[in-house]
């Protein structure tokens, strides 16, 4: 099931777009991502380097994903 990954401070419409189309729609999926994850969405999003890490988007799906359970 698709997460409204909006709900991660730092990722707006386009973002979540892009991320979708990596293959990315659940907290889950963030809250699991690795360096080299985070190095290849930086391309793929096209974002500044590190605005995850920055952001703390995989704290903050950590969290999303908590509440979920």
């Amino acid at each position: 099931m698709k997460d409204n990954l909006q709900k991660i401070n730092g990722i707006g419409k386009t973002a979540e777009s892009k991320l979708n189309d990596a293959g990315i729609y659940t907290y889950e999926q963030i809250s699991n991502l690795n360096s080299n994850d985070i190095e290849k969405l930086t391309q793929i999003i096209n974002f500044f380097p590190g605005r995850i890490a920055k952001d703390d988007w995989i704290g903050q799906a950590i969290k999303l994903v908590n509440k979920k359970n």
